[in-house]
């Protein structure tokens, strides 16, 4: 992990660590006092949450605040990154049905941090709007969509592109008969 992501690194042991104690996301928001969704986005790297909330997040898994942080290691600053197909991730995703998530790559920087997905968006697929910390890119790769960004709905047809404001309500639904697959570009200050 040591060339992973801070914000990566975080949310993948806050959710290894609650697997491991088999404890529910539920469980943890209620502790933590903070959304169910709340949990999701941080343990998949979509929110940087506040100190008050990461500590109280930390606290409910029942771990000692210095070890948690032991765990997360420092980040090397990197002349180029390579990604091989085989090691995409698959994300879970809150409150969505034929969604799919694949995480590409991460990267901290001084004053940014980029992250990379493919989303694929099944026809009938189900979802409600999201919002995410920071501004987002995304380029058509196959299918159609319609994309509620707000109050607005814009078509995307493959080739197409659209950079936004994720902290704006946003809604991608596949308007067609088969697959849509999206690169999507996050880019969080």
């Amino acid at each position: 992990m040591r060339d992973t992501p801070y914000l990566l690194q975080i949310g993948r042991l806050i959710k290894e660590t609650r697997l491991k104690n088999g404890t529910r996301i539920r469980e943890i928001a209620e502790k933590a006092k903070v959304s169910k969704g709340l949990i999701s986005k941080i343990e998949n790297a979509r929110t940087v949450p506040s100190l008050p909330v990461l500590i109280s997040v930390i606290t409910a898994l029942d771990i000692n605040i210095g070890d948690f942080f032991q765990n997360i290691k420092p980040l090397v600053s990197p002349d180029f990154i390579h990604s091989k197909k085989q090691d995409l991730i698959v994300l879970e995703k809150e409150k969505s049905k034929g969604f799919e998530y694949h995480h590409i790559l991460n990267q901290d920087f001084q004053s940014f941090s980029f992250d990379s997905v493919l989303l694929e968006i099944s026809p009938n697929a189900k979802r409600d709007f999201v919002t995410t910390d920071g501004y987002e890119f995304l380029y058509i790769l196959d299918g159609c969509v319609d994309y509620n960004l707000g109050d607005k709905q814009i078509k995307l047809e493959k080739g197409d592109s659209l950079f936004f404001n994720g902290r704006t309500p946003h809604l991608p639904k596949n308007s067609g008969n088969s697959l849509a697959r999206i690169l999507v570009i996050y880019i969080l200050n």
